[in-house]
């Protein structure tokens, strides 16, 4: 019985809690957004292109852009679209200028975006329609030409 009495006996032990932690784990939250940041980051350039174009290639630079374009976009069947909506060449001028003057004038810059086998006539009729209205301030809109 001497022999026990020096040994302590480890099953008698009181174990004491852990006070609250009062510290954030912000790993979680971080994951997250990194995750949300790269969806974004990839899915944003998909968004800008409405209606599909093949278009001409050119040398010419890119232009400076301070707010969203105004897009006019032609395709391989002579149909025309302002922005993403498909709309008649009568209809164009009369909702271009309705647009131009909630933006502040004639003074914005139009992008023209034409397919490769788009008709040259169609192309002439609605830059002439264009100009005619007083929008001068025109951009052809191409792709970067690759080699030389």
């Amino acid at each position: 019985m001497a022999a026990n009495a020096g040994t302590p006996i480890i099953g008698r032990r009181r174990h004491h809690r852990r006070g609250v932690m009062s510290e954030i784990n912000v790993t979680p939250m971080v994951d997250v957004m990194l995750v949300l940041l790269i969806i974004f980051m990839v899915s944003a350039p998909l968004l800008t292109v409405g209606v599909p174009i093949d278009l001409p290639q050119s040398q010419a630079k890119s232009l400076d852009q301070d707010k969203e374009p105004l897009t006019i976009s032609i395709n391989e069947k002579g149909e025309i679209y302002l922005q993403n909506s498909e709309i008649k060449i009568e209809e164009l001028i009369p909702k271009l200028q309705a647009i131009a003057e909630a933006r502040g004038g004639t003074d914005a810059r139009l992008y023209v975006r034409g397919d490769k086998k788009v008709d040259y006539g169609t192309m002439m009729k609605v830059m002439g329609r264009l100009s005619a209205a007083g929008f001068h301030r025109v951009a052809l809109v191409t792709e970067f030409e690759q080699g030389s």
